[in-house]
Formats: C-alpha cells, sequence, structure tokens
C-alpha cells in the first residue's frame, strides 16, 4: 500500500481516480480547500487533507504531503476566464508541489498537463488560453528538471463520456478527445509501473488497452 497525495483532490478527475487507487490498495490522500469537499470524500473512503493551493505556502505543502510515499498533480484552475488563476494554480501549485515532494523526499510525481503545449499559441487563441498554455508548460518543464521520478500525461479535450479503457499514448500522437475516466485510469497504471518515469506522453482515446498502450509507449 502506498499512500499518494493528490493535488486537486475534489477535481474531477481526481474524483475517478480514488476509487481506482483505493482498489488497488492504496491510499488516496486528498487535498481539498473546503469543509465540504473533505466530507464528500471522506463519505466515499477516501482520507483528506486542507491545502489552499492559491493561499498555500511551501511548509503548507509539506505538510499536506507528509507521509506519502507518491504525488499526483491534477489540479487546474478552470474555465473561468481568469488568467491569474492559471499561474498561480496550475503553475505554482506545481511549482510547489514540486518543491515539497523534494523536501520530504517523495520521488513519484505524476502530473496531468495538456496536449501539445509546447507548440506555439496561435494569435487569435485568446489571452486565457494563452495563459493557460503557458503555465502547463512552464510547470511541465520544471518537473523535467526536478530530479523527480516524474511522468507527465498530456490528455487531448476532455470529455465526460464514460470510460472505454482504450487509449492511446505516446510523445506524438494527436490531438484528439478522451474521457476523464480513461486519465485517471492511465494516471493509477502509471503509478504502478516505475518503468514510466521519465516520459512524457500525449493521451487520447484509442485502440488499446492501458496496460497495452503503455507498453508499447516504454
Amino acid at each position: 500500500m502506498t499512500r499518494i497525495a493528490v493535488v486537486g483532490g475534489h477535481g474531477q478527475i481526481a474524483r475517478l481516480l480514488h476509487p481506482m487507487l483505493l482498489g488497488a490498495g492504496h491510499e488516496p490522500v486528498a487535498l481539498v480547500r473546503s469543509e465540504a469537499q473533505a466530507a464528500e470524500l471522506e463519505a466515499t473512503g477516501v482520507t483528506t487533507r486542507h491545502l489552499d493551493i492559491e493561499a498555500g505556502d511551501v511548509d503548507d505543502f509539506v505538510s499536506a504531503f507528509e507521509g506519502c510515499g507518491a504525488v499526483v498533480f491534477a489540479a487546474g484552475g478552470g474555465p473561468d476566464g481568469n488568467v491569474e488563476r492559471k499561474k498561480t494554480v496550475d503553475l505554482d501549485g506545481s511549482l510547489l508541489s514540486i518543491e515539497a515532494a523534494k523536501q520530504l523526499g517523495i520521488d513519484r510525481f505524476v502530473q496531468v498537463s495538456a496536449i501539445n503545449v509546447d507548440e506555439p499559441v496561435p494569435d487569435d487563441a485568446g489571452e486565457v488560453w494563452a495563459a493557460y498554455v503557458a503555465a502547463k508548460r512552464d510547470s511541465d518543464a520544471a518537473l523535467r528538471e526536478s530530479g523527480l521520478d516524474w511522468t507527465i500525461l498530456r490528455p487531448g479535450r476532455l470529455t465526460d463520456a464514460p470510460g472505454t479503457g482504450l487509449v492511446a499514448l505516446g510523445p506524438d500522437v494527436a490531438r484528439a478527445e478522451i474521457p476523464r475516466a480513461d486519465v485517471a485510469e492511465v494516471i493509477a497504471a502509471v503509478l504502478e509501473d516505475p518503468a514510466t518515469a521519465g516520459k512524457q506522453w500525449n493521451l487520447v482515446s484509442g485502440d488499446l488497452r492501458v496496460g497495452d498502450a503503455i507498453a508499447a509507449a516504454l
């Protein structure tokens, strides 16, 4: 059993991930910002700890990660049109998580990013999208340089469709959609496979079972 800190623990992907981790014998520790979120998750058997990503400092992150053996960064500022939150959540939240993991000696770190964020942003993309892409790009770069045993997953457009368990992943997979449930399944799978450390993969719906897709990409 591994205790796994999930940053953004009440997010849509995280809520799908928790039962998968529990089913695999792990203890997800959902990091949440409100008592209502904590109560909802604890009713399903998930351990919670309080963490306000935007207001917290590195000591708060260290406290939240204490006793954990891995970190999943699944937080996002959301489609709220708020440029500043793309920095405070998607970038600064990741940077603080990386630093806290390093201070605690937690090597394993899985980050949910977004597809093709290293590519130039079109001039007509808008300020919010440009800020989002920059935050994800820079947080991925920081994680790659961190010295941790990282895996970066870059899903395409997320949907709420039921998961199929069929995906395509790799460094150059073309942009497409993927259900959040399948992203959660891939997160759970890479946490179990040390060979996925040091891998950065685009992730979309495909025609291979998750385990087979990971094996093919290694």
